[in-house]
């Protein structure tokens, strides 16, 4: 599969479409009640996922707010997903971040999933940095690696914004991630350190693992590492007109043909991601400087 694998879900930037998009109105409600608690508009969004929750902590003046207090967003129970909402400063940047995510394996509606980018853009996000934590598919890979996603391969097949009304015609062309924040990313990953190179997602449902023949089958599709979220996120992003940068670490590395491959427990996910934070607080501090230069309107008006 080509570096450019576009998803079915990419949506147009076309004129009088993407700026008259906005999220629902219950996203534009939660932004309007919490704007106040969370200390204003935010330029750019940040999802935390499994195991990089710990990032926030180098946002300054940070404001929290939890899942259930938004009165929009729905809890999370999975290991390593604290569930809330916290902004605060990065520089000269205005960040909101997503501190853990809801899953389609925890019973969750392909509405729900989409709840927190709908919020992010609704706080006045532009740009938006998606993590998570995937199983890696290559051989030559290590856990502690960052891929940064430059398509992704849609197993689940969804509608993701089906509750956003009419989709827009699909585009011949483009990308659902932005060429140069893949650029910036994949440039601020190595000079932090980390091992870090572009490739393909593959989403699976969940919530269990994958079998030896599900990573084969995987690697001869193409895909780079597989994990169970981020492409809704990037369909509603992309929908509502916001620039998606995504990034994989790499937690476990699947060997199929070992005699007995490693068993993966969420826990040791979680710490295996934890462990390669640096590398992602790089990306996230190159975007945030990225953002306070090249700052414009946000796109969901209040």
């Amino acid at each position: 599969m080509p570096d450019e694998a576009r998803s079915d879900h990419a949506r147009p930037d076309q004129a009088g479409s993407a700026a008259a998009r906005q999220p629902r109105d219950g996203a534009r409600a939660a932004a309007t009640r919490l704007r106040e608690r969370l200390g204003g508009d935010c330029t750019l969004g940040v999802v935390l996922g499994t195991g990089l929750g710990d990032l926030v902590e180098r946002l300054g003046d940070r404001r929290v707010v939890t899942a259930p207090d938004t009165g929009w967003l729905a809890p999370s129970r999975a290991t390593g997903h604290a569930g809330r909402v916290v902004t605060g400063r990065l520089g000269g940047t205005r960040v909101a971040v997503l501190q853990g995510r809801v899953h389609h394996y925890e019973g969750h509606t392909a509405e729900t999933l989409i709840r927190g980018v709908e919020l992010l853009a609704a706080l006045g996000c532009r740009t938006l940095l998606l993590t998570n934590a995937a199983g890696g598919l290559r051989p030559d890979m290590a856990a502690g690696e960052l891929v940064v996603l430059t398509g992704h391969v849609d197993l689940v097949r969804r509608d993701w914004t089906a509750a956003l009304g009419p989709a827009p015609p699909r585009r011949a062309a483009g990308h659902d991630y932005h060429p140069a924040l893949r650029a910036v990313a994949l440039a601020a990953a190595r000079r932090a350190g980390a091992v870090a190179r572009p490739g393909v997602y593959c989403l699976l449902s969940g919530p269990s693992y994958e079998t030896r023949a599900e990573y084969r089958w995987l690697r001869r599709a193409g895909a780079d590492v597989v994990g169970m979220s981020t492409v809704p996120e990037v369909a509603v992003a992309r929908w509502l007109g916001l620039a998606v940068a995504a990034v994989s670490v790499v937690t476990n590395v699947a060997r199929p043909d070992a005699p007995a491959p490693d068993r993966t427990l969420a826990e040791d996910v979680c710490r295996a991601a934890a462990a390669a934070a640096a590398g992602v607080g790089a990306i996230l501090e190159a975007l945030a400087a990225a953002a306070a230069v090249t700052r414009t309107d946000p796109p969901c008006r209040r």
